[in-house]
């Protein structure tokens, strides 16, 4: 039968444990140097390509992701269902990023993802058995998989705090800003152009109907924040930073 030996309790003196003498230097503990990103693809075999038309489902509720897709040329949009049936937009992707990674999971809840080309559209795919045993001969896919779903997750953590704090019109703001800078070109006049969004997506991704959305797109446009057509949405994002850091501070202000 085992022993068990009752070890003595020692108990330091508050001086050397919380205390710190008067006129002692504060240290500080470094900051942790930012990891160099692993790219999954210097680790990944080339595959089939698959060409996809706009509005053409890449996965849905009766084909479920099966495969980790890569999007060589295009754009694609990822989308869960609602409870309601309502489609909220997790993202956009575009050449060289990844998308599918819920079918490293598998199980009912995936079954509530879509993934849809919203232009023609041409992807790369691997299977999750295939991505498994590369990744048992080259643990390095591995960490930059990992280092992909972190990033992610730090991403949608900031969308969380947003939909936690912000209204619609600033959540608005923060969308155009982001796909701005993710999925735009530089335009005229310091501006920047991205694809015609319809206001049904972006309703989707703010998490509103798509009348508010048109409402607040009037009113950005009017304060001449952006201009858009069916050719394309061009941004002053420097404009929309200054009335978004600027409502923001009001709002603090009054809380």
């Amino acid at each position: 039968m085992a022993t068990w030996i009752e070890s003595p309790v020692v108990q330091m003196p508050a001086s050397k444990t919380l205390d710190r003498p008067a006129g002692s230097p504060i240290v500080q503990m470094p900051v942790p140097q930012q990891r160099q990103l692993e790219d999954p693809l210097s680790h990944l075999p080339c595959s089939i390509i698959v060409e996809y038309h706009k509005g053409d489902a890449i996965y849905n509720q009766q084909m479920p992701p099966a495969n980790l897709h890569l999007v060589i040329d295009g754009k694609v949009k990822v989308c869960r269902l609602a409870p309601d049936g309502r489609q909220v937009v997790v993202d956009i992707y575009q050449p060289d990023e990844f998308f599918g990674e819920s079918a490293f999971i598998g199980g009912e809840n995936h079954h509530a993802e879509i993934a849809m080309a919203i232009e023609d559209t041409r992807v790369m795919s691997w299977g999750i058995s295939e991505i498994e045993e590369i990744s048992s001969r080259r643990p390095r896919l591995a960490i930059a998989l990992v280092q992909l779903l972190v990033q992610r997750s730090m991403e949608f953590g900031s969308r969380i705090e947003s939909f936690s704090v912000d209204n619609i019109a600033r959540r608005l703001a923060r969308a155009l800003l982001r796909f701005s800078d993710r999925l735009g070109q530089p335009g005229a006049n310091g501006g920047v152009q991205m694809i015609p969004f319809t206001h049904e997506l972006l309703s989707q991704y703010v998490g509103t109907s798509r009348e508010i959305v048109t409402q607040y797109m009037n009113q950005f446009r009017r304060l001449g924040f952006l201009r858009y057509s069916r050719r394309g949405i061009m941004l002053d994002r420097e404009a929309m930073t200054r009335w978004l850091q600027k409502d923001s501070a009001s709002v603090s202000a009054k809380q």
